[in-house]
């Protein structure tokens, strides 16, 4: 049974490419997606391979507790659930305003309904447009032109709700990096924030991700090798991912007098990671995956 809950933050500052294998579609190497909505997510596996590496380097005795014994796994389980990085926010290239964050109805539903379940207080109630070509905008948008919102070649009947600039702002406070360097994106989150109607949000996860071709060259002909030409699928920078973490009390017997209970393992989680930067997914060597990281929990734990 699990004590306490957080959530974790993940803001993509480069390209990220958690992938799922090769495909049989037209990119060879898709990303991880939902098998039902077909969103973009980060498989808990990966995410939390990627914080015991970042705890490693700091106490390999606590990491031994929390994440669990890495010689002797049948020794003891780890004090510390993670789970998938779900899509929350979404770039797209907009006709003004350079790029709009998009979401939709469901996602924010979701997200609240999670964060219940991480036991974080959200203030704000989930909305969407009920019609196909319109969006929800802040009344001082930055991303409308002529009373319309063009992402890419798609346009949509800018229609300003009051709901939206309260979820910007929620998310400006909690879920953005809180350093100094993100103070432009935290302010400019509500003039670009859009509610999509969930099928247009869909697509554009779908359709409006990265795709790159890459090449390995042949070090004596200076040429493409031999079939070493493939496509890869990433997630774009500015994009915001969640996950929810789970700590209880440590499953062996403890003598570190600040590790005895599940606050303490996540006091420990957030002190490795919280507001630091980490590199997620593949592709490190060619620097994908970078994200900034930030941990939040209920108020007064």
């Amino acid at each position: 049974m699990f004590d306490k809950s957080a959530i974790l933050f993940c803001y993509t500052e480069t390209p990220l490419h958690a992938g799922s294998g090769t495909s049989l579609g037209i990119v060879d190497l898709p990303i991880q997606r939902e098998r039902a909505t077909g969103y973009p997510m980060v498989q808990a596996s990966s995410l939390k391979g990627c914080l015991r590496d970042i705890a490693t380097r700091t106490d390999k005795r606590k990491v031994e507790i929390v994440f669990g014994p890495e010689q002797d796994p049948s020794a003891h389980a780890g004090a510390l659930s993670v789970g998938d990085a779900r899509i929350l926010l979404f770039p797209v290239r907009s006709l003004v305003g350079v790029f709009a964050w998009v979401t939709s109805q469901n996602v924010l539903a979701r997200f609240r309904r999670d964060a219940q379940l991480a036991e974080l207080s959200v203030d704000w109630t989930e909305t969407g447009p009920d019609a196909d070509n319109a969006a929800f905008v802040a009344q001082d948008s930055m991303v409308v032109a002529n009373g319309r919102v063009v992402l890419e070649e798609f346009a949509f009947e800018a229609r300003p709700n009051t709901a939206v600039k309260q979820i910007a702002d929620w998310l400006a406070q909690q879920a953005l990096p809180d350093s100094d360097e993100y103070r432009y994106w935290r302010e400019t989150l509500t003039k670009r924030l859009v509610i999509l109607p969930e099928t247009a949000f869909r697509d554009f996860v779908q359709f409006s991700t990265e795709v790159v071709s890459r090449v390995r060259i042949d070090d004596v002909k200076k040429t493409v090798a031999q079939g070493a030409l493939w496509t890869e699928e990433h997630l774009p920078s500015d994009t915001l991912l969640y996950a929810t973490l789970f700590a209880s009390k440590p499953r062996t017997n403890s003598d570190l007098f600040n590790l005895q209970d599940a606050q303490d393992v996540l006091n420990f989680v957030k002190g490795c990671v919280d507001g630091r930067r980490m590199q997620l997914g593949g592709d490190s060597t060619v620097g994908r995956g970078f994200v900034k990281v930030r941990l939040v929990q209920q108020q007064g734990d």
